[in-house]
């Protein structure tokens, strides 16, 4: 699985996310979007309006579509956010593809967006196959990190079992975590969102679906980003008085 890839900006996210004026386009479309998702519209139909009235192209839309989130669903998220002393001697559940390419993303200087409700988004994915890169060793070595510095009890690492390669994903953090003595478990998952929100009293994601229905959560990315210092290619999608 080793190359030489990694999870860097796609041609032309510079010109989508690097300038004063698309960044302003992008903070009023993510208002309106907030407006309207507050007042009950449907998430697709909403991004479709804000996309069109602002001229926004695809990953543009799908960059505030990221960061966008109702009143009500940036409160809940946030009366369930955990500290990280919250999670001294606790098991805690890693929603795996999502915080891994999370993690790869940021040290590739992709791109990485902060939502209204506080956490950061990438725009890569998986899908139906996932493929190591050059960053995934060090990504996983800032989950050990975090892991050591909060005193964490038990790590479960929980991945989609559908997805292409999970299953050598697992060995590789199972290895990982055997050479540095780790209490590590890897699950793998047909439906893992769902399985997370059931099983996980605190669960590491950025999900918006998981981060609506899960019981606790802990935002890993703002923690690296503040407490280790990590250098990121951060896009503010908002201004801080609407929030």
């Amino acid at each position: 699985m080793e190359n030489s890839r990694n999870r860097g900006k796609n041609t032309g996210d510079d010109s989508l996310f690097g300038s004063e004026k698309q960044l302003n386009k992008l903070k009023s479309a993510v208002q309106d979007m907030q407006y309207l998702l507050s007042r009950g519209f449907a998430e697709k139909a909403s991004s479709e309006l804000v996309g069109n009235h602002y001229r926004l192209k695809t990953r543009q839309i799908q960059a505030v579509r990221g960061a966008s989130a109702s009143e009500n669903q940036i409160q809940n998220r946030k009366s369930k956010q955990l500290t990280i002393s919250d999670l001294n001697n606790k098991t805690v559940y890693l929603d795996g593809f999502n915080i891994l390419i999370l993690l790869e993303s940021l040290l590739s200087e992709a791109y990485i967006f902060e939502g209204v409700d506080g956490c950061f988004r990438d725009l890569s994915g998986v899908f139906g196959t996932y493929k190591r890169v050059n960053q995934t060793l060090v990504s996983i070595e800032w989950v050990a990190t975090f892991f050591k510095k909060a005193k964490v009890e038990k790590l479960v690492w929980v991945f989609d079992k559908p997805v292409s390669n999970s299953g050598r994903i697992k060995q590789i953090i199972l290895d990982f975590a055997k050479e540095n003595h780790l209490n590590w478990e890897v699950e793998l998952e047909f439906n893992p969102d769902k399985f997370l929100v059931e099983n996980a009293e605190i669960t590491v994601s950025s999900d918006a679906w998981i981060l609506d229905h899960c019981r606790n959560w802990f935002n890993l990315a703002g923690y690296l980003i503040d407490e280790e210092k990590l250098p990121v290619n951060l896009v503010k999608m908002f201004n801080d008085e609407f929030i």
